[in-house]
């Protein structure tokens, strides 16, 4: 069984809207959803701010590449437009593979250029951390320790402080 952790954030159109219709469309392999958090924009201040979640996805059958396949056909049912120009500018949906366990629980490990596991820099974003400890509050991320930990780096409070719980919207999905 292959368990994936997705990072969720639009900022673009009907951001909760966007950010729904991505858990709808990955449907059954939807195990958990973290609460959401609006969130200032990350590496690129000239833009509108975030709405960022978590979710755990299994699916016994999929492999590390079908989760990217997964989290980019979402982008496009979007209409995620992708500016060269910039790399962290805004978006209708971006849907991050931050994490992916094998069948025998392991964390997979590669340096893929097209899918680099654990998310290489999910360890220095409050806005994927905080919101996936509402769902594996142990949580670990692979070759950086445990979420918690991670969280209380002072590099990363002034991210987190700016961060806003929204429990006005909330994330369902289907088991």
């Amino acid at each position: 069984m292959s368990r994936a952790v997705l990072s969720l954030g639009s900022n673009l159109g009907d951001r909760y809207q966007n950010l729904r219709r991505a858990v709808g469309a990955l449907g059954g392999s939807v195990a958990a959803v973290s609460g959401i958090y609006e969130t200032p924009p990350w590496g690129d201040a000239d833009q509108p701010a975030y709405l960022n979640a978590v979710l755990l996805a299994v699916d016994p059958e999929a492999a590390p590449r079908d989760w990217l396949d997964r989290a980019h056909a979402c982008e496009a049912r979007a209409n995620r437009v992708r500016d060269p120009e910039r790399r962290f500018g805004p978006r209708t949906l971006d849907v991050d593979v931050i994490a992916v366990w094998d069948a025998d629980d392991q964390p997979v490990i590669s340096d893929d250029p097209e899918l680099t596991l654990p998310h290489p820099r999910a360890h220095l974003r409050a806005f994927v951390l905080r919101p996936w400890i509402d769902i594996q509050p142990y949580g670990q991320l692979a070759g950086h320790g445990w979420l918690t930990d991670l969280l209380n780096d002072p590099a990363l409070a002034d991210d987190l402080a700016g961060m806003t719980p929204r429990p006005d919207l909330p994330l369902e999905f289907v088991v």
